[in-house]
């Protein structure tokens, strides 16, 4: 209805432009939105004050202008001028049983739009260091990523999911460094594990593997591996060149190829996890992109002097720095240290090139809001590559803080003291934590409650829409057991006999869905639909414990299962939308 509303005040707006009453080049930006009171109408725009001035006149006669202007249409009623010179419109009590058919001949694609047109759009999501088990905090940028890709992907946008897989630098190294110590230990040899290492079961796992696999082929002395390495002592940041120095010794003493091997012990055991993880969490990628193929594949050198070409690499210290600074980032940033090595930076430079060559429309980068302050140098490289930087969104996403009891639980992959988002999804169930995931904005600070989730109460709210869901189940059941049919066109003829307050409320809400869906994808907000769908699921309990359903009146039955039918549909295809289920029985 917004899109007729907006279609209406554009051949308004034209036919002033042919009589003069508008400039020619007059291109407005028309924004029909939902009154917030029903005696204001059913929807309002400001068009007649944005376009007073272009017009050189006050807001309220240019609105009776356009409103002389509309033309009718069997869905308005009435339009009024409001104030100022908002114009309202009416809807005709006809247009608002239009929605029942419309949901019905729609089905699962009700709420599907072309906004998009096709434009390709890629969403990079978690991207998690393969270093250890995903674990609740990654969960929250899983849920997102997935639940923005879909609604952007139900309004008509092409979307390509995309994992980058961090199979490179120092991170890694630690890890790798962890899992020979602990097969050091399988081997028999006695150390003291750094403070800084991996030390979760996990990795004991991965080295135990190892050591089944292999032997003791990688094994070498305790003297020769700790031997005049820098103290592990948290003062002067001693245990930082501590485990450097380890990283260092296991790749002398192993060499590149054993290295390797060890290496990948960690990273394919652990990226095995990962991918099962999100699958059993419903998050599925197009693609995974590995970091170490782009300096493999000659990706970060090509990416250096294409920066270089255009004239924003410099040297200084024996390093190769990018002016980073002249395209609005807060200092310039070093892409080649002065031992050669590039830099992650520079991976992720080389990283973006690629994405910009693949042909996407607009990039999507889902990252936790401890990286905010990496976005300024992202684009000023993407600026320096002679790129729009503002094909890049980055969406932030907060820490979601897990609650047991009155018990906040601390999680760090270092300590391996923490909660992963497979035990989560084990003890509250996978459509719990889908859905309190995206309850709230993601920019947002997210307590998760655990024992609200877990909770069969009105107050957990996947199980309240999901209970409204199995309700209207039951209804079609107990329809069977008595022996009736349901006669869809009858019901669609008799639509005008839902008349109760409740039903007409049911009604609006079900007419509002398209638009939220719309304004959740556009906005990358999902938020949004998760209230609407308890706002529904709140709206349908209310008249189902108030009007009864099952009458003898075969009219007004059928009338009525038509509707609480579409509330079935809308509250299943909302869910799907959020990788929740939608249960029969409860």
């Amino acid at each position: 209805m917004k899109r007729t509303l907006e279609n209406l005040l554009l051949g308004a707006v034209n036919a002033l432009k042919l009589a003069g009453e508008l400039p020619d080049d007059t291109d407005p930006a028309i924004a029909v939105e939902r009154t917030r009171d029903s005696q204001h109408g059913d929807f309002a725009t400001n068009l007649a004050m944005t376009l007073a001035k272009a017009a050189r006149t006050a807001p309220r006669p240019l609105a009776e202008k356009l409103v002389a202007c509309l033309g009718q249409h069997s869905a308005v009623d009435r339009v009024e001028i409001a104030g100022p010179g908002f114009i309202n419109f009416y809807l005709s009590a006809e247009s608002r049983f239009e929605v029942v058919q419309a949901i019905h001949a729609a089905g699962h694609q009700y709420g599907l739009s072309r906004h998009g047109n096709g434009r390709r759009v890629q969403v990079e999501f978690v991207s998690a260091n393969p270093t250890g088990p995903l674990h609740v905090g990654h969960g929250r940028g899983a849920a997102y990523g997935a639940a923005v890709a879909n609604l952007l992907q139900a309004t008509g946008f092409e979307v390509q999911r995309e994992y980058y897989v961090n199979d490179a630098g120092r991170q890694m190294d630690i890890l790798a460094t962890s899992v020979w110590l602990r097969y050091l230990e399988e081997c028999g040899a006695p150390l003291v594990f750094p403070a800084n290492g991996y030390r979760g079961d996990y990795v004991r796992a991965i080295a135990a593997e190892l050591h089944q696999r292999e032997g003791e082929r990688f094994f070498k002395s305790p003297v020769t591996v700790w031997q005049d390495l820098p103290p592990d002592e948290p003062q002067g940041g001693d245990r930082e060149q501590h485990i450097d120095a380890l990283i260092e010794r296991a790749r002398t003493l192993l060499g590149d190829a054993d290295y390797r091997i060890v290496f990948d012990a960690g990273l394919t055991r652990i990226l095995a996890d990962i991918r099962t993880d999100l699958s059993e969490f419903g998050v599925d990628y197009q693609n995974w992109y590995s970091e170490r193929s782009l300096a493999e594949g000659g990706a970060v050198q090509r990416a250096i002097e294409t920066l270089d070409k255009a004239g924003y690499l410099y040297t200084r210290d024996g390093a190769l720095w990018f002016a980073s600074s002249r395209l609005g980032d807060e200092k310039d940033r070093v892409v080649v240290r002065d031992n050669g090595q590039t830099t992650y930076f520079a991976s992720d430079i080389a990283y973006h090139l690629d994405k910009l060559e693949r042909g996407f429309d607009a990039l999507i980068n889902v990252w936790g809001a401890d990286h905010h302050g990496y976005i300024p140098r992202v684009k000023a490289a993407l600026t320096a590559l002679g790129a729009d930087p503002e094909r890049l969104q980055v969406l932030l996403v907060q820490f979601a803080v897990l609650w047991r009891g009155s018990e906040k639980v601390q999680m760090s992959t270092r300590s391996g003291e923490f909660v992963t988002l497979r035990q989560l999804r084990n003890e509250i169930g996978r459509d719990a934590a889908r859905f309190f995931y995206v309850l709230r904005k993601s920019d947002q600070h997210l307590d998760f409650d655990l024992e609200l989730a877990a909770s069969n109460s009105n107050e957990n709210p996947v199980y309240y829409i999901q209970y409204a869901h199995a309700r209207i189940c039951s209804v079609f059941r107990q329809l069977d057991e008595k022996g009736w049919a349901r006669d869809i066109p009858q019901g669609m003829q008799a639509l005008s006999r839902l008349l109760d307050p409740r039903e007409s409320a049911l009604l609006t809400r079900l007419a509002r869905y398209p638009e939220v869906v719309e304004t959740s994808a556009l906005n990358y907000e999902p938020h949004h639909l998760a209230h609407y769908l308890r706002e529904l699921a709140h709206e349908f309990h209310t008249c189902y414990n108030a009007v009864s359903f099952l009458v003898d009146d075969a009219e007004l039955r059928n009338a009525r299962l038509n509707l609480i039918a579409a509330v079935r549909q809308v509250l299943a295809n909302g869910l799907s939308l959020l990788d929740v289920s939608a249960p029969e029985a409860m």
